[in-house]
């Protein structure tokens, strides 16, 4: 986990964890700098590594009239703009080969949605950036299969390799966790993250907007800092009611301080 020192020098995952965390997509710049603004402060206040998150381009929607971005370029400028000013490594998601090389310009992590984690075109694109590529699982993968997965990077020549944990379909419009899968995945080698707020995803709902169950995102980190995962994955937002994208599953970004306060207890309760 070597790497992680790279972003995060002095970094100890047997002491701390680390966050990936920010709005779903890049809205506007007021958006990204009140988001950026508070995580930073967060950051600092509880020694917590974070990397800021945002997709600059949203391929996976339920309908097509979901909003999808502001546009590719407008929003890679901003999400780096963001990432430079605040001093914040950024990790965005990358849908297709051809733009691995693009994002990569921007961005120190790739992010593989669950959905495409199998697909072996795009992770070979992905791992030949040299760039940090974050695995998510598939909802339909076991723990075990996901090192097929991570060996289609490593064979690029790239060891810089995450997985998250974003839960397992369970019937046609939820999502379960099974915490198991920590202590499989991590024989890996590699970090493994948990996905607090897409593991708490209604999908399918008959409005064409996904459901979400964002009063269980606090459990859902409890839990994965307690399974042993080495970082958590939580989109915020400074009003999720009015978010442009998972709304429903977003946390409230006033509510991050004092859920990283706890956190950090249960970590440290660990460490005994």
């Amino acid at each position: 986990m070597h790497f992680l020192n790279q972003l995060f020098p002095g970094f100890d995952t047997n002491k701390q964890f680390f966050l990936l965390a920010g709005p779903c997509v890049v809205e506007n710049k007021t958006v990204m700098e009140e988001t950026a603004t508070e995580l930073k402060r967060i950051s600092e206040k509880h020694q917590i590594p974070i990397i800021f998150k945002a997709s600059y381009t949203k391929a996976n929607r339920s309908s097509v009239h979901s909003f999808s971005g502001i546009g590719q370029q407008e929003a890679l400028s901003l999400l780096a703009e963001t990432g430079a000013h605040y001093q914040l490594p950024l990790v965005t998601d990358i849908h297709a080969d051809e733009e691995a090389q693009i994002a990569a310009q921007y961005v120190d992590v790739l992010q593989i949605p669950a959905f495409l984690c199998r697909q072996t075109s795009l992770l070979l694109a992905a791992g030949q950036t040299g760039k940090i590529v974050n695995i998510k699982k598939g909802q339909f993968l076991s723990p075990a299969s996901m090192q097929f997965a991570i060996d289609k990077v490593l064979s690029t020549g790239n060891e810089n390799v995450m997985v998250t944990e974003r839960g397992t379909t369970f019937g046609y419009q939820d999502l379960v966790v099974d915490f198991r899968s920590f202590p499989i995945m991590k024989q890996f080698g590699k970090p493994c993250i948990m996905d607090c707020t897409h593991a708490l995803q209604q999908p399918n709902q008959s409005s064409g907007v996904t459901g979400g169950r964002p009063e269980l995102i606090e459990t859902i980190a409890k839990c994965g800092i307690a399974a042993g995962a080495d970082g958590l994955f939580i989109e915020t937002h400074p009003d999720p009611g009015k978010a442009l994208s998972d709304g429903a599953n977003m946390l409230n970004l006033k509510d991050m301080d004092e859920l990283m306060r706890k956190l950090v207890l249960i970590k440290n309760a660990l460490i005994g």
